[in-house]
């Protein structure tokens, strides 16, 4: 790895601290060459600490390291994206990430959907959703459309109609969502399961 310490007068480069597991970005430090040096032989997080004037290992102090997992250099060598594991909160203020974010995993729209789903669900102001309709109805009825969307996708898979194969598996998907909520549990805890498996 190549890395361009010498594009800046005082040989730092940037080094953005991304989560391996959830992708979060975490904070951003700057390195020099003895920093990461440092990090790759101790395989924790080492940075120059501009303020200090010195290497400053992040967690010396608060025993919240960050165990190195991979360094990648962009395409112009001159700044690290490191992915790491977080032993704790990562901002000095106690926080998950350097912006004040929870360092949760996120898997895009259907986070938001399921914040969606959970939000219909709760609604008190009397007014009425499909989502609220079907939680009145109780997990029998959730899980009885779960099994409609299954079927009707699988009769789509077997034919040729790729528009209404993508339709129902959204169907399926949407009220498996639901589903997973009447019984307590999120996509978290299905992809801790798979994670589990893979081990």
């Amino acid at each position: 790895m190549t890395i361009d310490f010498n594009k800046s007068l005082d040989g730092l480069v940037p080094a953005i601290i991304q989560d391996a597991s959830t992708k979060n970005v975490l904070m951003l430090g700057y390195m020099n060459e003895e920093a990461f040096q440092k990090t790759k032989e101790t395989q924790k997080v080492t940075f120059f600490s501009r303020s200090k004037k010195r290497l400053w290992t992040k967690g010396e102090e608060s025993g919240n390291f960050l165990s190195l997992v991979a360094i990648k250099n962009d395409c112009d060598n001159d700044t690290l994206l490191i992915s790491v594991n977080p032993i704790g909160p990562v901002c000095h203020t106690g926080s998950d990430t350097c912006w004040n974010e929870d360092n949760t995993a996120s898997f895009g729209f259907l986070s938001e959907l399921e914040n969606i789903i959970k939000q219909r669900r709760t609604v008190s102001d009397g007014s009425s959703s499909y989502v609220a309709s079907l939680f009145e109805k109780g997990i029998n009825k959730i899980a009885q459309k779960v099994g409609e969307e299954a079927i009707e996708t699988v009769i789509e898979a077997k034919d040729d109609n790729d528009e209404l194969f993508l339709y129902e598996s959204a169907d399926l998907l949407f009220h498996y969502l639901i589903l997973l909520q009447a019984k307590g549990f999120t996509l978290k805890d299905i992809e801790a399961e798979l994670i589990k498996r893979n081990q």
